[in-house]
């Protein structure tokens, strides 16, 4: 084998300058191709983080029905008592949950005693809420970062809304609400911090203490509009899924249709409904939740579409070389054939020239991609998305996605070198050496 490597080896050294265009072309692909991976991958592990650790956390259960109404935040779809109770010790029993935080979500009417506007309110417990989502209290463009987010009294408000109702830390504003059975009800808070806008769900989204919360609504349980879940680790997110659908009867966990929440099955939401022998509790992945879930999905796909873009570039070039190679050797293939070289050894011999292609464009390809992502990440460049400024690009790209290119290459490489080397291997030696 070393010997078809060595021959195979100087045969491409003899035509140096199609040789060299052609790993060109390879190292190029490979560039290409690393590199996008490596940037748009950790575009969207950051967005993902971001949504994750600073507003919905990994998963979130709530009641049938309440995501399919959720621009509208329903207290009538609340989970009592007896579902949130079911729902904890589930998540008590799997390691793989790091925290989870109940949360009572309203829409109100926010006023600075001379002007109002509406706000969607977040009612939390405040360390809870920081250990499932702790990249939360780092959002406080200005209060307090650190503490507890909030205390009862006061309220976390969003910067769109500061701007736009003129209002700062310390001032005294007014929540209105309407509570499930239809009445009015006014509580005063001091504004405690404002936070940053960040693109998706959450972004004017302001927050007060649960207690808060609860006595605005006037609710007489301690009912909860949904509980949010953090993990140990994001990987493990589809086996928790699944094990606590399992645990909770929930049969899926995707978005119900609106007409199905119109007619959901009142009761207090603890499994199966009374009487109906249907899961009464939902669990939704932050994918189910965010918008962002779709563009992280087109990256997805755009990876798809540039590898095989590499595929094409490495099949036609390394092709091309090995059709030529085939036409202009034609008579020294006809004289190692005469001689009795068998035509397994012709045809290893220019598949040994495709690996060889593909195996030095691959080294090469790969080692400029590391400098360059190397490069990116001490440059540290900035840019914007959304609402969100300043973020710095800070590509990486595992050893696994390196090994998953590296082989598609090669192996696209040999797969190109087949048709002319099966051809080489079956030239008649007479008529090639005939050939002029």
């Amino acid at each position: 084998m070393f010997d078809i490597l060595k021959i195979a080896g100087r045969n491409l050294s003899r035509y140096r300058r199609r040789t060299l265009l052609t790993l060109l072309l390879i190292i190029i692909g490979m560039v290409a191709v690393l590199l996008f991976i490596s940037v748009t991958g950790s575009f969207k592990s950051m967005m993902v983080g971001q949504i994750t650790d600073s507003v919905l956390g990994h998963l979130e259960v709530h009641r049938k029905g309440y995501v399919a109404s959720i621009d509208t935040l329903p207290l009538n779809l609340n989970m009592k008592p007896s579902a949130v109770a079911k729902v904890e010790e589930a998540l008590k029993q799997d390691k793989a949950v790091e925290a989870w935080s109940p949360r009572v979500k309203f829409g109100g009417m926010f006023s600075n005693f001379t002007e109002t506007t509406s706000i969607r309110i977040n009612g939390v417990d405040p360390a809870r809420e920081a250990a499932t989502v702790p990249l939360l209290p780092g959002r406080m463009l200005e209060g307090p970062k650190t503490g507890p987010l909030v205390e009862k009294g006061q309220i976390v408000i969003p910067l769109l809304l500061s701007r736009g109702m003129k209002v700062k830390l310390g001032d005294t504003v007014v929540l209105v609400a309407t509570n499930r059975d239809g009445s009015v009800n006014g509580k005063t808070f001091v504004i405690r911090s404002i936070t940053e806008g960040i693109s998706g769900p959450g972004g004017r989204d302001g927050y007060i203490h649960i207690d808060d919360a609860r006595e605005l609504l006037r609710l007489k349980e301690a009912e909860v509009s949904e509980i949010a879940i953090r993990l140990n680790d994001p990987a493990q997110l589809d086996r928790v899924t699944e094990s606590l659908k399992g645990a909770l009867g929930v049969t899926s966990g995707k978005a119900p249709d609106p007409m199905a929440a119109a007619s959901a099955i009142p009761g207090d939401g603890a499994g199966a409904g009374a009487g109906s022998g249907k899961p009464q509790l939902e669990v939704h992945t932050w994918a189910d939740l965010s918008p962002f879930a779709s563009l992280a999905r087109m990256i997805d796909l755009m990876t798809v579409f540039i590898k095989v873009v590499l595929v094409s570039i490495v099949l036609v070039s390394v092709m091309n070389v090995m059709v030529m190679a085939v036409y202009e050797r034609i008579r020294e293939i006809g004289t190692i054939a005469a001689i009795g070289t068998r035509p397994s050894r012709i045809l290893s011999l220019f598949l040994a020239e495709g690996l060889l292609l593909g195996a030095i464009g691959t080294v090469l390809g790969t080692v400029l991609s590391l400098v360059a992502i190397y490069g990116i990440n001490l440059w540290q460049p900035h840019f914007a998305f959304g609402q969100q400024s300043d973020l710095v690009m800070a590509p990486t790209i595992g050893v696994g996605q390196v090994v998953t290119v590296a082989l598609l290459v090669m192996g696209v490489a040999v797969l190109a070198s087949l048709q002319p080397a099966w051809k080489a291997s079956r030239l008649d030696p007479i008529n090639a050496l005939r050939h002029v």
